[in-house]
């Protein structure tokens, strides 16, 4: 930190070699210069006044044989969470169409699947293409991919694929036992055969450090290309999950994990993703401003509660936002008060 609470000289030009020294760093500068200057990326960048509408439904809920500590879905953990098979299309689509009749420009499917086979994946897929016919945008998450399976949602015209790391290398084997950070690793890897962009971030407030959100993002800016979305979600705790007690995380630190994920990501949408409904109208302005640009709609997300259309229709007609499109200005890197990009 600078005595004289200057801004940092760091460049926003695309970059892949991120250290977590230097991350930890970012994400503890004077908190007016670090959001000010992840203001003036995204910016450059976005149109501040847009947020991306999306809606995620649970496709297959529950039975899930990860044992993740953050997941109801868990068939580990006593969660009263009862398991669902996958939905058919035609249900899927009623879904669709009613997300996209309240302004949902993406449509997000979850299951359940520590790694789908391919029989599954080729249902999923049908579901893609007629979601895709539509008009929307695309994502599914289904756990672990190979690269045939990957091929095989592109094919149908898949938009993005969802995979998070969830945390720092270090700090995950706290949080899931069954799935390996290099098996995360080989999924993106395969996703990214294909044409299918990258939904890749993680979560905060399962414990972990400072260091350890600098960890993953540095995970995630190592990435070449940079994943297109980046999803930050806040832990939401279930009660029965190994996290339903953790304390909570302030929430002054998960914008300013946002603003280091815009910084060093600057190409990227980031997405202020699961624990808003435990969030007050000014953090989530907050976390807007320092450059998240994409929310989940609707009363769910997968089987936690979310705020629901009309609570975030009054957030943004406050804000002077509007849910929409994302535009992007296509530059790739910006001047911002001579500090950012290296300049005296």
């Amino acid at each position: 930190m600078d005595d004289d609470h200057s801004p940092a000289d760091i460049s926003i030009d695309l970059r892949h070699d991120w250290s977590v020294e230097e991350a930890e760093a970012l994400i503890a500068r004077p908190f007016h210069d670090l959001l000010a200057d992840a203001h003036a990326v995204h910016r450059a960048r976005f149109d501040p006044h847009v947020v991306e509408a999306a809606i995620l439904l649970s496709i297959k809920t529950g039975a899930c044989p990860e044992d993740c500590a953050y997941c109801p879905q868990a068939a580990t953990w006593n969660t009263d969470l009862g398991p669902e098979p996958l939905m058919d299309t035609a249900s899927i689509i009623e879904s669709a169409r009613a997300a996209q009749a309240n302004g949902a420009t993406r449509f997000c499917m979850g299951a359940a699947w520590r790694s789908p086979n391919d029989r599954q994946v080729g249902r999923v897929a049908e579901a893609v293409q007629a979601v895709a016919d539509l008009g929307m945008e695309t994502c599914v998450t289904l756990g672990m991919l190979t690269a045939a399976q990957a091929d095989t949602l592109a094919t149908a015209g898949l938009d993005f694929y969802n995979h998070n790391l969830d945390t720092s290398p270090e700090f995950y084997g706290e949080v899931i036992t069954t799935r390996t950070y290099d098996d995360r690793l080989e999924t993106l890897a395969n996703v990214r055969t294909t044409p299918i962009k990258l939904c890749t971030g993680g979560i905060v407030g399962m414990g972990e450090s400072r260091r350890d959100r600098a960890g993953l993002l540095v995970q995630l800016a190592q990435l070449d290309p940079h994943p297109e979305s980046v999803p930050i979600n806040l832990l939401v705790k279930v009660p029965g999950t190994p996290l339903a007690e953790v304390d909570d995380l302030d929430g002054l630190e998960l914008v300013r994990t946002i603003a280091a994920a815009r910084i060093m990501m600057p190409a990227s949408v980031v997405r202020l993703s699961a624990g808003r409904n435990g969030m007050s109208d000014e953090l989530q302005a907050l976390c807007l401003h320092a450059g998240a640009s994409s929310v989940f709609l609707g009363d769910k997300l997968l089987t936690t509660d979310n705020p629901g259309e009309d609570r975030d229709r009054e957030l943004f007609d406050r804000l002077d936002t509007a849910a929409g499109d994302l535009a992007h200005s296509g530059g790739t890197s910006v001047e911002v008060r001579g500090a950012l990009t290296g300049s005296s």
